[in-house]
């Protein structure tokens, strides 16, 4: 089994991508409103700064700012896998793995420490551009599950940010 290595600095900014076991299923988006209560439960108990997020039918991107002197995304991240699959209806689709417990989630999540202002600007525009990347929708604009909203309404981007240019930005070109 592979050595997993996780960087927990307190109070630092970090990108995440955590993922459904069945990579064609669309529960996540099937169920955003219990998904956003389960956020809301789990932020009230274990503050977070939501940065930016978008979620996917299987998959969702996150950025997040943990508050002072705290490193536990691992145990926020449990606790949103785990209030969010305790909420699900028993006839929602699931793998067994161990008895007692479904199997929703990809055991583990990607993480990434933020490392500078132009890092942060990159997984934040990541965040945004990803269900254009995944052909969900052919603008950004388009896609109702994201934190994109949020920051046209701030400014930071205007409402055709990334029109037309997304295969730059994803060979890696960013798009300011």
């Amino acid at each position: 089994m592979p050595n997993y290595r996780r960087n927990f600095i307190p109070g630092a900014t970090y990108f995440f991508t955590v993922t459904l076991l069945d990579r064609r299923a669309d529960t996540l988006t099937k169920h955003i409103d219990l998904l956003r209560d389960t956020l809301r439960k789990v932020r009230a108990t274990r503050p977070f700064h939501i940065d930016a997020w978008a979620v996917l039918p299987d998959h969702m991107h996150a950025v997040w700012t943990l508050p002072p002197g705290d490193a536990d995304y691992s145990g926020r991240w449990r606790a949103i896998k785990t209030h969010f699959s305790k909420g699900l209806p028993q006839s929602e689709a699931w793998s067994a793995r161990r008895s007692g417990e479904r199997g929703i989630w990809q055991r583990r999540f990607w993480e990434h420490t933020i490392r500078d202002e132009i890092d942060y600007a990159r997984h934040v525009d990541y965040v945004h551009i990803n269900p254009v990347k995944h052909g969900l929708v052919a603008s950004v604009c388009d896609w109702p599950y994201s934190t994109f909203h949020r920051y046209v309404a701030s400014g930071v981007y205007p409402p055709d940010w990334a029109w037309g240019r997304e295969a730059n930005w994803l060979e890696g070109k960013r798009n300011a």
